[in-house]
């Protein structure tokens, strides 16, 4: 049962990267961005479950001698929190680009910017 959520993370891991790779329309490749990210999120918090784990304080619940067995992490969780901001303002840096490309050539198709290709 403990792997349920990170087989779900890398089917929506899987899913962004299928949205990035397959769409033409630049709102839906940041859309396959923004999926992609979560998936990461939800991968690493996956992998830092502990079962049966409680918070890293030390007191009359756990005693030094089960602190290793017991005691979660709390460094993936404020990563990930971290990553959900930074991925926010990606995004919206990502928009913001989208919107200025929109203004200019009056199509939002990958296939109609060439001024940077070879």
């Amino acid at each position: 049962m403990e792997y349920v959520a990170l087989i779900i993370g890398f089917l929506v891991i899987l899913a962004g990267l299928w949205a990035i790779m397959t769409r033409k329309n630049i709102i839906r490749i940041i859309i396959g961005f923004s999926i992609f990210d979560t998936g990461l999120h939800i991968v690493i918090v996956a992998l830092a479950y502990v079962k049966g784990g409680t918070a890293p304080i030390l007191d009359s619940a756990v005693g030094i001698d089960d602190a290793l067995n017991k005691i979660v992490d709390p460094v993936p969780q404020a990563l990930v929190l971290t990553a959900i901001v930074i991925g926010l303002g990606v995004t919206a840096l990502m928009l913001a680009f989208a919107m200025k490309m929109h203004k200019e050539k009056k199509t939002l198709d990958i296939r109609n910017f060439r001024d940077m290709k070879w």
